[in-house]
């Protein structure tokens, strides 16, 4: 019962320590498989925030099936490696990369 420690702590701090105990013990029961707090599921008003747009911004996309989703009893949930994976998907190729590839089709 001596090894108690009484120290000033910040709230974030403690979070981010919980949070990196908890990861540890994540990835030390299934090493291998992706971290399920990077895959959580997000609200629209989550999802608006990550990718800096509005709310009806991000109900426009989903009403033109732009952006990844799903509805259970009329709300909706994203997944945030699903967002980050479309974000990614549109990304402009350099012009280094668009001389590469246009030289390597040309070499077939």
């Amino acid at each position: 019962m001596n090894d108690i420690l009484m120290t000033p702590i910040r709230l974030n701090e403690l979070e981010t320590l919980v949070l990196n105990q908890v990861r540890k013990a994540l990835s030390e029961v299934n090493p291998g498989k992706s971290d399920p707090i990077k895959d959580e599921l997000l609200t629209i008003s989550a999802a608006a925030e990550m990718l800096s747009v509005s709310v009806p911004t991000v109900y426009g996309y989903v009403h033109q099936r732009v952006i990844p989703c799903m509805k259970r009893r009329g709300r909706l949930y994203f997944s945030r490696s699903g967002l980050l994976a479309w974000i990614q998907s549109g990304k402009r190729s350099t012009l280094d990369e668009i001389k590469t590839n246009a030289l390597n089709s040309l070499d077939r």
